[in-house]
């Protein structure tokens, strides 16, 4: 959890606990998360993780702020892009907390267009529900998380949309103990996470919106628009009716692919910007970022990464050519329906990589890469197997024929995509 917009501690904006419970040892924000706890932890959140670069942004720059937020509108976008590489000073006479270095490079963590999110940031700016919608595994909750841990300090706040999810989900439930011992009272009201983060002024986060029935999405149209939520069995009350906190907001992720499952109405449509994530653009930025993540993959383990440069690039060249349909020398590619996203390679490099480190030796690395690439397009549909093998029989076999010893290999491999 990341300080108070004086960044000298480390509480939330009203004096509270950090919702997370992190708890310090050195003075430093999130730093007990960044030692032990995180050992214990497959995936950290991002409030933990760069809590130092939270508190650093919070103290380098000193602007205006919207209400509740941590940080400023710029810093946000700094957050979640980085500095490219350059290392941010704190202004004279600010004297860092304990942990707080001088000077800071932020490192990048969401690879898209900066335009995007500073379109999200001012989007939230607003207090207007954001919607990011995109094809699979272009990060999208990603970038959700980020702007959450940057403008509030959590990403936690969280309902995943499923088709058993409930309206109780997205407003309230009830302890029934005290609620049988002592009726419908404050005290026995379970709040949802979106309750909470209407009456602490956060960013809440609706996953996977589209998943839910149209009658749970209907909850959230009032919500949206009016900013409070009825308790009708707390009527004649003080809690009869709870308002959103200034700095309330939601931030909702659809899939393109599940469009379909649950449409969502007009109304509800109205109450958000959408924001269309798509895969990444250039080719060494995803390259880069492939290489990154299944390193870090690796080493998670205790492992050395070991898989060549050139194997990266055939993998996302490979990746790229089936997701648009046409290969970087212009060559007509015949889609797959599975969508051939980044994070899907990210997953084939982490296990290439960990096949490497756990059977050194046994085999190129290389001869791996086909058969990853079967088991992902045949996710969606078993016969993409034969534009896959088509794949190969167009593209692999001309750069074959160019002579590139990479794909030279490659194509010798063709026969494993036949079994």
């Amino acid at each position: 959890m990341t300080h108070d917009t004086t960044a000298t501690n480390d509480t939330t904006r009203n004096g509270t606990p950090p919702m997370n419970g992190t708890t310090t040892t050195d003075g430093a924000p999130g730093r007990a998360a960044a030692s032990g706890q995180e050992q214990h932890r497959q995936v950290t959140p991002p409030e933990d993780r760069y809590a130092t670069e939270l508190a650093f942004l919070a103290a380098h720059d000193t602007g205006p702020r919207p209400p509740g937020w941590l940080l400023t509108p710029r810093a946000v976008v700094t957050f979640v892009m980085g500095s490219a590489g350059e290392a941010l000073g704190l202004p004279k006479g600010t004297r860092p907390a304990d942990g707080i270095p001088a000077r800071l490079v932020i490192e990048q963590k969401f690879v898209g267009e900066r335009a995007l999110v500073e379109r999200c940031v001012v989007t939230l700016a607003g207090e207007r529900g954001l919607l990011l919608v995109g094809e699979p595994g272009t990060a999208k909750s990603l970038l959700s998380e980020l702007l959450s841990a940057a403008v509030c300090g959590t990403s936690a706040l969280t309902v995943q949309g499923t088709a058993g999810t409930t309206e109780d989900q997205l407003k309230y439930g009830w302890n029934y103990a005290l609620l049988l011992a002592q009726g419908p009272t404050e005290q026995a009201l379970v709040p949802s996470p979106v309750l909470t983060a209407m009456t602490g002024g956060a960013v809440a986060r609706v996953e996977e919106i589209t998943r839910c029935l149209p009658e749970v999405q209907d909850a959230l149209v009032s919500l949206l628009s009016e900013r409070r939520i009825a308790v009708p069995e707390l009527a004649g009350g003080p809690g009869a009716q709870v308002h959103a906190a200034p700095g309330f907001t939601l931030i909702a992720t659809a899939n393109l692919r599940d469009k379909g499952v649950s449409e969502m109405s007009a109304a509800l449509k109205r109450r958000f910007n959408f924001e269309t994530v798509g895969p990444i653009g250039n080719v060494d930025a995803e390259t880069a970022l492939v290489r990154r993540q299944a390193k870090a993959a690796v080493e998670r383990v205790g492992a050395a990464y070991q898989v060549d440069d050139a194997v990266l690039e055939a993998l996302v060249t490979a990746f790229r050519d089936l997701r648009e349909g046409r290969s970087v020398e212009g060559w007509e590619v015949e889609r797959p329906s599975t969508v051939m996203s980044t994070a899907e390679a990210v997953s084939v490099a982490g296990a290439l990589g960990l096949a490497a480190a756990y059977f050194p030796g046994d085999r190129d690395v290389l001869s791996l890469l086909p058969g990853h690439l079967l088991g992902v397009v045949r996710k969606d549909d078993p016969a993409d197997a034969a534009r896959l093998l088509g794949y190969w029989d167009g593209p692999v076999r001309r750069r074959a024929e160019q002579g590139t010893a990479t794909w030279r290999a490659l194509w010798d491999l063709r026969a494993v995509l036949e079994n």
